[in-house]
């Protein structure tokens, strides 16, 4: 049986199973990003719910493992070599899974490259001005009487989502044929437009034809279905 013993977190939320891969997350559109990803490779795992909105993630416990305090993060019992490894930030999480496993990464190195280019697009681009736009659509900034912080990320996710729907005019998903990372990168955060944020007709959601079709296409994977509500809310 593996010792976490070393690992501050474990006290904290002790796992129960410490030889599976431990997730330490709340089922945000960045936090389903780890756990979609866990349930399409079938890879063991042991999830912990970090609420976020009483400063969980900002906890000494939670920090020791993520000193940014953001979800998710990962601890791997069996990482490179058989040592346990901590990790945090979700395209590096899903990276590391993908190679792991041996999945969901082009093998090829051109296209590999290209496939971390669109997690890296959904990390800079698509998973921030989202956020920030629902801020100011679903949280305190909604109140706000200047709706010009509002407009500014509402205009660039339209850019956004014009940019994925001319990739996808002409392929399945986002490497053509192929389900990769850059899907799983981009589901929880293009779901929570319509389905969280509430958004679609501020953001003209329907008319991107494209990226619409795909997220139909994502959400009726099973894997999607169950990580999207991963880790269960208390």
């Amino acid at each position: 049986m593996a010792d976490l013993s070393a690992f501050p977190i474990t006290a904290r939320w002790p796992a129960a199973n410490p030889d599976r891969l431990q997730l330490y997350s709340m089922p945000t559109p960045n936090g389903v990003k780890v756990s979609i990803m866990l349930e399409e490779l079938g890879l063991p795992y042991e999830p912990h719910f970090i609420d976020i909105m009483t400063g969980e993630s900002q906890s000494d416990a939670f920090r020791s493992l993520n000193p940014n305090g953001k979800i998710p993060a990962i601890l791997d019992p069996e990482g490179p070599g058989g040592a346990p490894i901590a990790l945090f930030e979700s395209g590096a999480i899903l990276i590391y899974l993908a190679e792991k496993m041996g999945r969901l990464l082009p093998e090829d190195p051109i296209a590999r490259y290209h496939a971390i280019q669109w997690v890296m697009f959904q990390m800079g681009g698509l998973g921030p001005m989202t956020g920030q736009m629902g801020f100011f659509t679903k949280f305190a900034g909604k109140d706000w009487e200047d709706k010009r912080p509002r407009d500014r990320f509402v205009a660039e996710v339209k850019r956004i989502l014009g940019v994925m729907d001319g990739v996808l005019a002409d392929r399945a998903w986002f490497m053509g044929e192929d389900y990769t990372i850059a899907d799983v990168s981009m589901i929880g955060w293009v779901n929570a437009i319509p389905n969280f944020y509430g958004v679609s007709d501020l953001v003209g959601f329907d008319g991107f034809t494209n990226v619409k079709a795909w997220l139909e296409r994502a959400l009726a994977r099973p894997a999607v279905q169950r990580g999207l509500k991963i880790p269960a809310r208390g």
